[in-house]
This record gives C-alpha cells, sequence and structure tokens, in this order.
C-alpha cells in the first residue's frame, strides 16, 4: 500500500457525495426512502466502528482507547457547536426547514462530518495494509444520503447546482488529502494508528448520534431499525470475510 492509493480511496469514498447530489432532485419527494438509506449507511458506519476502528484487538489498550474516543467525541461537539451557530445545522436535513444556511458554514459542517472516516481510511490502510472493503462501503453509502440532504439545503438557501458541485468537489479534495494524511502519520506507527483510530470513532459516532440516525428516523419511521439493522450486516460480512 501507498500514500496514492489512500488518496486515491478517500477521494473515491468521498465522491459518492456527487451521486447524492444528482439524487437529490429525483428524490424530493421520497423523504421516506432518503431516510431508509440513511438508515442502511449509519449501520454500516456502526459495523466499521466495531470492527476497523475499535476491533477487539485494541480493547487491550483501553484506557488508549477511552482517550481516543472521548476527545473525538468532544472535538466533533465542540466544532459542531461553532458551526451550526454559523448556519451549519441544516447540512444533514433531509427536508431543510428554513434557508438561512450559510454556504461556508455548510461546506466546514460537511467536512467536519466527513474528515475523520477519510482519516481513518488511511490510518487503516497504513496499519492493516491493505483496503477494508467493509470500511470503502460504510463511508460510500453513508455519504449518499449527506450528499442529498446537503444539496437539499445548499439549494433551499439559495445555491446554484453548479456551487453545490464545486463545494462538493472540494470536500472530495479534502478528504483525499485526509487519506494521505492519515496513511502518512500512522505508518509504521501502530500505537499511533490505534489512538487517531479511536479518535475517529468517538467523532464518527458523534456524527450517526447527533444527526444521521435522528434525522433518518425522523423520516423513514420505524423501518429506519430495520434498515440499520440490515447496513451493519452488510458491512459486517465484508468485514469478517476480510
Amino acid at each position: 500500500m501507498s500514500v496514492i492509493a489512500a488518496v486515491g480511496w478517500g477521494a473515491v469514498t468521498s465522491a459518492s457525495l456527487w451521486l447524492g447530489q444528482a439524487l437529490a432532485r429525483p428524490l424530493a419527494r421520497q423523504n421516506r426512502l432518503t431516510g431508509l438509506v440513511m438508515g442502511f449507511g449509519a449501520g454500516t458506519l456502526l459495523s466499521a466502528i466495531a470492527y476497523q476502528l475499535v476491533p477487539e484487538a485494541s480493547l487491550a489498550s483501553g484506557l488508549t482507547v477511552g482517550i481516543g474516543l472521548t476527545l473525538g467525541a468532544l472535538v466533533y461537539f465542540v466544532a459542531d457547536q461553532l458551526l451550526d451557530r454559523r448556519g451549519a445545522g441544516g447540512r444533514q436535513q433531509i427536508k431543510p426547514e428554513d434557508g438561512s444556511g450559510s454556504g461556508l458554514a455548510m461546506f466546514l459542517g460537511a467536512l467536519l462530518d466527513g474528515l475523520p472516516e477519510a482519516f481513518v481510511l488511511g490510518v487503516g490502510m497504513a496499519v492493516g495494509g491493505e483496503v477494508s472493503a467493509a470500511f470503502v462501503l460504510a463511508v460510500f453509502v453513508s455519504n449518499v444520503p449527506q450528499g442529498v440532504a446537503g444539496t437539499t439545503s445548499l439549494v433551499a438557501a439559495g445555491h446554484s447546482q453548479r456551487h453545490v458541485f464545486w463545494l462538493w468537489g472540494g470536500l472530495t479534495a479534502a478528504c483525499a488529502v485526509a487519506a494521505g494524511a492519515g496513511f502518512l502519520l500512522s505508518s509504521g506507527i501502530p500505537e499511533q494508528g490505534l489512538i487517531v483510530e479511536a479518535f475517529a470513532a468517538g467523532a464518527v459516532l458523534m456524527v450517526l448520534a447527533d444527526s444521521m440516525i435522528p434525522e433518518a428516523y425522523r423520516h423513514g419511521g420505524r423501518a429506519v431499525g430495520l434498515a440499520t439493522v440490515a447496513g451493519y450486516l452488510v458491512a459486517t460480512a465484508l468485514a469478517v470475510s476480510q
């Protein structure tokens, strides 16, 4: 594995935001379906946290994992609060309630959601020496409904489709760089990779609990629970088969 491969996979998993943009208009009145897809994506990310970011083998370093999880959650919490006050609060809304979102704040909010996943993808490639199909699936699938919701919110706030396209392009490039940085920082240093993965796990859990799962249930109803379990099972089957 090389840093170039990490950059490439970081770009691939984030590029599904464009797929979300393309689906935003067809799914404009399919809020329930979008909620179900978001629930499925949340399930894949939960599996990635369990099998990729905090595997059983890492529990021998319980204190390190606990510190990393806590720091990741706290950093995300504080950054999310700051960005929400500046207009990024609606970035995950399937059906925006108002059009007050700032384009820059929305972009920074989406970046806050996407960077931990991309960074840990590079970490995993450096420490494990291979690409995790389960983690790639988890990030790719979860970015689709985020692309749908983010596009809908940005358009509702008055931004053109062209502007949204370039925002997602910038986010994809940033995530590619983050994946490369994760690879370089963790290459040959498993202990450092462990705390970085735990830090990212805390941030990703905050994304799920703070926005993805509540928004999915809001529009998808109780069936979202089944979709979440389905996503978890698919990603887990890929993880254990590698």
